[in-house]
C-alpha cells in the first residue's frame, strides 16, 4: 500500500497562520506592601460622658445628641492627679440643653449634652445622692416622686478602661454613673404616657439644710376644669387678692361669670393644700435634721456640684457662650460650671 504524500500548505494558508495571535504571557504583579493602619489611641476616659445618661432628654434627640464627637477632657482631667475629683467619691448624671450655637460660620439650634458631678469632699459618702427621680412638666398637674428602680434607673459603677480587666481596681472604683437600662428598641411597647414620663424625669436631690424653694413659695399653679375651656394661671396667696384676680380674668374671657363662685373655691382649696405641703416640708426637713447621723450631716455639707460641657474642637460648636450653672430645681445651681 502506498503511503499518502504530505500536502503542502498554499500560501493563503500560510498567510493566515502567520496572521493569527499568538497566546501571551500572564505578566507577574507584585502584590503591594501592606500599608499599616493607625488607630487613634482611646483615652482612658473617653467614654465617661456617653455612659452617663442624659436625663430628661426626648428620645428622638438621642441622635441629635450624639451627632458630633464631643469631647469632655475636661470633665477626664479632673480624676487625673491634682485634679478636682481625684481621689474622690463621685456621682455623675447627664443632661441635655438645646441651645443656639455658632459651628463654621453658621447659627443653629443644637442638643449640648452636659455632666454634673456631685462630689462628696470631706468624707466618704455613706450614700449616693439621691435614689429618687422627680417628674414633673407644664402638662402634668401634680409633680411625682419615685425611686430610681421605678423608672429603669440606678447608680452603677464606672470603670476606665485600663481597669476593665482587673478585678481589683474594678473594686477600688470611686465613680458611678446614672444609668437607665430602658432600651429604645422596646418603646414602641409602652403606652405613650409612660415614654412622656422619661422626658419629664428630673434628677431628684434633697438638701436638708437649705430650705425648698417650694418652702418659701406662696404661688400656685392653678388648672380650673371650667366648661368651655380649662383655666391656665398662677396665683399668689400674698400679693394678689382673689375677687380682683377672678374679676380680671372675667373682663379678659378667660372665666364665665357665671363660674366665678367655682373659681374662688378651687383656688382657695389648692391654696390650702399649698400651705399644708409647706408646712409639712418644713417640719420633715426640721425632723430629718434632727434624726442625722454625724456622718450624714458632714456628707451632706460637703456636697458639691460641678457641670461640665465640652471642650471646643475643629469638629464640635463652641458653646463657651451658653455654659450655665442652672442644674435643675431641685438641684439648683453648680458650685462650678467648666
Amino acid at each position: 500500500m502506498k503511503r499518502k504524500a504530505r500536502r503542502e500548505p498554499t500560501k493563503k494558508e500560510e498567510s493566515k497562520s502567520s496572521n493569527a495571535p499568538s497566546r501571551a504571557k500572564r505578566a507577574k504583579v507584585s502584590k503591594p506592601e501592606p500599608v499599616a493602619e493607625f488607630f487613634e489611641e482611646k483615652r482612658n476616659m473617653e467614654d465617661l460622658w456617653k455612659e452617663t445618661f442624659p436625663v430628661g432628654t426626648e428620645w428622638d434627640q438621642f441622635d441629635l445628641l450624639y451627632q458630633f464627637k464631643w469631647n469632655f477632657s475636661n470633665l477626664e482631667q479632673a480624676f487625673e492627679e491634682g485634679g478636682k475629683l481625684y481621689g474622690k467619691k463621685v456621682y455623675l448624671f447627664g443632661c441635655s440643653e438645646p441651645q443656639l450655637v455658632s459651628f463654621k460660620g453658621e447659627n443653629k439650634v443644637i442638643c449640648v449634652p452636659a455632666v454634673v458631678a456631685n462630689e462628696f469632699t470631706q468624707v466618704v459618702s455613706p450614700f449616693p445622692p439621691s435614689d429618687k427621680i422627680g417628674i414633673n412638666s407644664v402638662q402634668r398637674e401634680a409633680e411625682e416622686i419615685v425611686p430610681m428602680k421605678q423608672m429603669k434607673m440606678d447608680w452603677v459603677p464606672y470603670f476606665p478602661l485600663e481597669n476593665r480587666e482587673s478585678q481589683v481596681d474594678r473594686l477600688k472604683t470611686q465613680i458611678f454613673i446614672l444609668s437607665c437600662t430602658q432600651r429604645r428598641a422596646a418603646l414602641k411597647h409602652l403606652k405613650i404616657d409612660r415614654v412622656k414620663k422619661y422626658e419629664y424625669c428630673l434628677p431628684y436631690f434633697y438638701q436638708p439644710f437649705k430650705e425648698d424653694e417650694l418652702e418659701q413659695s406662696t404661688e400656685v399653679q392653678i388648672i380650673f376644669p371650667a366648661e368651655s375651656k380649662p383655666v391656665f394661671c398662677e396665683f399668689d396667696w400674698e400679693f394678689d387678692d382673689l375677687e380682683e384676680f377672678t374679676d380680671k380674668l372675667i373682663e379678659a374671657e378667660e372665666l364665665d361669670a357665671d363660674q366665678k363662685d367655682a373659681f374662688k373655691d378651687f383656688v382657695k382649696e389648692k391654696v390650702r393644700e399649698a400651705k399644708k405641703a409647706n408646712r409639712e416640708a418644713r417640719e420633715a426637713r426640721k425632723k430629718a435634721i434632727e434624726e442625722m447621723s454625724e456622718e450624714t450631716k458632714a456628707a451632706y455639707e460637703s456636697i458639691k456640684f460641678y457641670k461640665f460641657y465640652p471642650v471646643q474642637t475643629d469638629d464640635t460648636p463652641d458653646v463657651s457662650n451658653v455654659k450655665a450653672p442652672f442644674i435643675n430645681r431641685y438641684y439648683g445651681k453648680a458650685h462650678e460650671v467648666l
